[in-house]
């Protein structure tokens, strides 16, 4: 259990880290890539004005008007317009391009410049990128301009910008991923501690209750034959084997715990098995007026622990049949799937079981009734054990309800 519980901190710890680096990188990168846009949208914008002087001053010695400065944003510097590589064309509305001027970027030559504006024209959209080219339209009743900006070397920091952003994100995760490996150990001390302590003090406490029970029955005996049996005497004795059962089971409990990783296992006919166990509940079946079904595959074998596996069966049949009504149905089938042993029983109840009781039904000393009536013989741990001895076969247990007035467990083991 411990070992689990280790395990579940450090995939929970790593699965966290990686959630969050990966959210931290996906804003920043989300950041930076809104900031490409909205910077080359800007420049677009500038560019797109018209009677934009430093577009019939480009390449011309000398400097600019005196409301040069108009068209240029707050913010910006002054340079930007002369410094960004661009390309336009006009196209008439009936999609034929006029006119393209491509003297101010080299990277293009006239049939990639007509190949970018004829996919620009095709686009609903009015602006957005086409390779490393983000482009503007403006339409109007005469023709259509479209500005091509080259963003290659923007985009290409952001590109840069998010593979090592990632790597360094990765890193992180793997780092923290090693520091809980080895840290997981003392997080988790604490309540190993408290966990190996409760078991050494319930298998301590069972063995110290036999002897005084065992003393209790002896004196029992002794009255009785001295005094006959009465109706105050049989409830001592009823009582006493309740607590008996009551003990052997807790310390039963914590040594399937104890051994989950150690217990013995070997080579077994596990449907032979289970049909010598499944048979001794016929007599009570009958007795009951149950409709009792027993279906196994034949000719299966495990790698198990055969009297945990008998105990298992036994449990998962004696808890159906207390928790079935007089003339109710108990099922039980056996059968492999994909090397998996599968294990189901089914059983009407007497008492509807909610949905939301089926998640706490393997905890120890739970029942479904809030009176906890001890009429059914049952000390609420049954299942706790059908669980532990699932577990140390690195099984599967399961529970489910239809409509509360039914009940099936799965168990589901590696063979």
């Amino acid at each position: 259990m411990i070992k689990k519980l280790k395990k579940k901190f450090i995939i929970l710890a790593t699965v966290s880290m990686i959630i969050l680096m990966g959210v931290l990188v996906g804003i920043m990168n989300i950041i930076n890539y809104s900031s490409v846009v909205t910077e080359t949208d800007t420049i677009l914008d500038i560019l797109s004005q018209p009677n934009a002087p430093f577009d019939d001053h480009m390449g011309v010695p000398g400097r600019p008007p005196q409301d040069f400065k108009d068209f240029i944003p707050h913010g910006m510097s002054p340079e930007v317009p002369y410094e960004s590589r661009y390309f336009t064309a006009v196209v008439s509305p009936n999609g034929m391009i006029e006119e393209t001027d491509f003297s101010r970027i080299i990277s293009v030559d006239q049939e990639s410049v007509d190949a970018y504006v004829q996919k620009a024209i095709s686009s609903e959209n009015n602006r957005g990128f086409i390779g490393q080219f983000r482009y503007a339209k403006q339409t109007d009743d005469r023709m259509t301009r479209i500005i091509f900006l080259d963003c290659g070397r923007k985009l290409d920091s952001f590109r840069t910008f998010m593979w090592t952003s990632m790597a360094v994100g990765l890193l992180g995760c793997v780092i923290v991923f090693v520091v809980f490996l080895f840290a997981a150990g003392r997080i988790v001390r604490p309540i190993a501690e408290s966990y190996e302590k409760q078991k050494r003090f319930i298998t301590d406490a069972g063995h110290e209750i036999k002897t005084p029970l065992t003393i209790i029955g002896a004196n029992l005996d002794l009255l009785e034959s001295d005094y006959g049996e009465n109706e105050s005497f049989s409830d001592i004795r009823t009582q006493t084997k309740r607590l008996s059962t009551l003990t052997r089971d807790l310390v039963y409990l914590s040594k399937m715990e104890e051994s989950e990783n150690t217990l013995t296992k070997i080579e077994f006919p596990v449907s032979d098995l289970i049909i010598e166990t499944a048979h001794q509940f016929n007599a009570l079946a009958q007795a009951q007026r149950k409709e009792y079904r027993v279906q196994v595959e034949p000719n299966v074998t495990m790698c198990g622990a055969p009297d945990a596996i008998r105990q298992l069966i036994n449990l998962l049949l004696d808890n159906a049949m207390k928790y079935s009504p007089d003339g109710g149905i108990v099922t039980l089938d056996v059968y492999t799937q994909k090397k998996m042993l599968l294990i189901s029983v089914f059983n009407t109840t007497f008492v509807p079981i909610s949905k939301e009781s089926i998640t706490h039904l393997f905890d120890r000393f739970y029942r479904t009734d809030a009176s906890r009536n001890s009429e059914t013989g049952g000390h609420g741990i049954g299942l706790s054990i059908a669980q532990a001895i699932t577990a140390a076969h690195n099984g599967k247990i399961t529970a489910e309800t239809v409509n509360g007035s039914d009940f099936r467990i799965t168990v589901t083991m590696p063979l």
